[in-house]
């Protein structure tokens, strides 16, 4: 298979992470200030309501793996697709009972539970489908396409979502949700399913075990993308600045812009030597919007955090994924994908409760310090374990 024609491939599938994630972008800018200001809940709270979706990520990863290694990874993108279109129905309740706090905070929690539950069944799935149409060889390709897919959308889901709400109201936000599941499973329906890898699996509690060292560095590296993405609303507030929604863009932007570059570099350099001087970026980053005076040099510092962020998953999954029976293989991208579910789940109330206590620009420094844990971590993994890919 030609270069072009993998990659065509693998675009084709990774085009259902885009609509996934473009539902998980749409709300962000939005559902923080909506529970903090409309519904007067305080920042823990706007916090925890975006954490939510990655823990029910988290707790579904088993589930989600499992899934696509027996039934096959097509079957696990459609159920995340109908995931998706229910979280756009309740997010649209919740929206319309905003007079009654209580139950339309009580609906949007179930729609972000589903989203989550969603996220990862699309997520994992398309992953998996695509490396099943292409080949093992191409597993980094596949990763890092499907990274810029799922960040992508989240940049321009993120201020497009401010926009609609804007100029034409809360109930632009699930309506819109819904369309974009409906129209993907259509899409969805007719395309081909990748073959079922036969063969022994192993227990998800051994693939987990296997993953633990490459998923603990990147968890610890992945909570400034979830500090960035839960309270860059709140941290522009705080100054009085506008436009805190192109921050996320320029992450994104940045994010994409070093995987279409540089993601070749995890095969010629080793994916613990790309992750090393990622993490050490990132942290840079991070640093930066603890630092900001004015919201310029914060553009600066998410593009820098998104650029550093960029190639850590790819980079690290590659060299735990490459040790795993085919067999097993959505197991273990499932279990890999626990620890950045994790990482954004706790960044919404750990860093709300910090937040709370030493104000928005507190949040970034505590996330450049664990994005340099994650890097010393790497260093000690390429150290005794890591070789070049």
């Amino acid at each position: 298979m030609s270069s072009q024609s993998s990659t065509l491939q693998i675009i084709a599938i990774v085009l259902f992470t885009f609509i996934g994630f473009l539902c998980v972008g749409l709300p962000l800018a939005v559902l923080p200030g909506y529970v903090h200001n409309d519904l007067g809940y305080d920042s823990m709270i706007a916090g925890l309501i975006i954490g939510l979706q990655y823990f029910a990520t988290l707790a579904s990863r088993p589930m989600t793996g499992s899934l696509c290694d027996r039934l096959g990874p097509k079957r696990a993108v459609i159920y995340g697709l109908i995931g998706c279109t229910l979280s756009g129905v309740l997010t649209l309740l919740s929206t319309s009972l905003q007079e009654t706090p209580w139950l339309s905070l009580s609906l949007l929690i179930a729609a972000r539970l589903t989203l989550g539950v969603a996220q990862g069944l699309v997520g994992t799935g398309s992953i998996s489908w695509a490396i099943g149409q292409v080949g093992a060889e191409n597993t980094a390709q596949v990763i890092s396409w499907n990274g810029i897919a799922a960040y992508g959308a989240i940049a321009i889901g993120a201020p497009l979502g401010v926009l609609m709400v804007a100029h034409l109201g809360l109930w632009s936000l699930g309506t819109l949700l819904i369309l974009l599941g409906v129209g993907a499973l259509l899409a969805a329906r007719n395309k081909p399913a990748a073959p079922i890898n036969q063969g022994i699996r192993l227990p998800f509690s051994r693939v987990f075990m296997r993953v633990l060292p490459n998923g603990v560095a990147l968890g610890l590296g992945s909570i400034g993308y979830g500090t960035l993405a839960t309270f860059i609303t709140l941290y522009y507030a705080s100054r009085g600045w506008e436009g805190a929604a192109y921050a996320l863009t320029a992450f994104g932007f940045a994010f994409i812009g070093a995987r279409l570059l540089f993601a070749g570099a995890i095969k010629s350099r080793g994916g613990y030597r790309v992750a090393i001087a990622c993490l050490t970026l990132e942290s840079i980053g991070l640093l930066m919007l603890w630092l900001a005076p004015q919201p310029v040099l914060t553009l600066c510092g998410a593009a820098l955090t998104g650029f550093g962020l960029s190639l850590v998953y790819p980079a690290l999954g590659v060299e735990v994924i490459s040790r795993i029976p085919a067999a097993s293989r959505s197991s273990a991208l499932g279990a890999y994908a626990i620890f950045f579910d994790l990482a954004l789940g706790i960044a919404g109330p750990l860093m709300g409760a910090i937040a709370n206590g030493f104000g928005f620009a507190a949040i970034f420094l505590a996330s450049a310090i664990l994005s340099a844990i994650a890097l010393v971590i790497s260093i000690t993994l390429m150290r005794n374990v890591g070789k070049p890919a």
